[in-house]
């Protein structure tokens, strides 16, 4: 990394000023990206999904706890992982603060995997998490919104992500939904998908990022072998931490199949989608 120069304060408040144009500009800029981004056209959600969830099986619709929007944080754990993704544990470490203030403005956010909810209950309890977090196992959810893909997909290269085909590495992928339910208060009411955000669009909701960019060193990315190399699950950082600028990708580990499934919904372990 380059120091920057060391100047007198005259002439840093100067280059602060110059620099203070160019932010303004951004902000103004992401001003109306956002307001263009909520003319975007909404499409009726028809088909029906069920999640398993703390309270028992909900509906979309039920998701919704009787707010108008809904906010669903596509977190990747599959149904043989044995613990989450720690780049979405990192996203997720910033959601519990945000769910009450979110509420209060007529959104609903929670997380959805297709992992089974005891696995998930047990993973979130780990980590110390009190967000809702719902199994949307032996559904088609993930694979209608692209965070999941089958067999087929992957070998093939054919499975779609970030709205184009690509090869992607494992069967889940992160992503953020939005949902928008008019009549609040009829929980069988329509359902309507209005945004979906996926790679590295899930960054607008991790402050510990924002806060790097403010930072003299910034994220320390480059130079890794993997952009997100460094990060590890919050209760594995210890006084022995130390990025590895070589570690690469580590898949995550993967319980052994059962010899025959434990329930009759383990039985659909994922739909025929080509």
């Amino acid at each position: 990394m380059e120091q920057p120069r060391i100047v007198t304060r005259d002439e840093w408040v100067a280059a602060r000023k110059d620099l203070l144009i160019k932010e303004k500009a951004l902000t103004r800029a992401h001003d109306a990206l956002s307001a263009e981004r909520r003319q975007l056209p909404m499409v009726r959600v028809d088909k029906r999904y069920e999640f398993d969830t703390p309270a028992g099986p909900k509906t979309l619709s039920q998701l919704f706890d009787g707010r108008s929007q809904l906010m669903i944080y596509h977190f990747m754990m599959g149904p043989d992982w044995t613990e989450g993704c720690a780049s979405c544990s990192f996203l997720a470490d910033h959601i519990d603060g945000s769910v009450v203030h979110l509420a209060h403005r007529d959104v609903t956010l929670i997380a959805v995997s297709r992992a089974p909810l005891a696995d998930l209950q047990a993973f979130r309890k780990r980590m110390g998490w009190r967000f809702t977090w719902v199994s949307s196992f032996g559904s088609e959810f993930n694979y209608d919104y692209g965070v999941s893909f089958t067999a087929q997909q992957l070998a093939s290269g054919r499975g779609i992500y970030n709205f184009d085909k690509l090869r992607f590495p494992l069967d889940e992928a992160p992503g953020l939904s939005v949902f928008y339910q008019p009549h609040s208060s009829d929980a069988a009411g329509e359902v309507f998908h209005t945004y979906s955000t996926y790679a590295r669009g899930g960054e607008a909701v991790i402050g510990a990022y924002h806060y790097l960019d403010f930072a003299p060193k910034g994220r320390g990315e480059d130079g890794l072998a993997f952009t997100m190399s460094w990060l590890r699950h919050h209760d594995r950082y210890d006084e022995n931490y130390a990025v590895d600028p070589t570690r690469s990708y580590e898949p995550p580990a993967r319980r052994e199949p059962a010899a025959t499934p434990c329930c009759a919904a383990h039985e659909q372990a994922q739909p025929a989608t080509s």
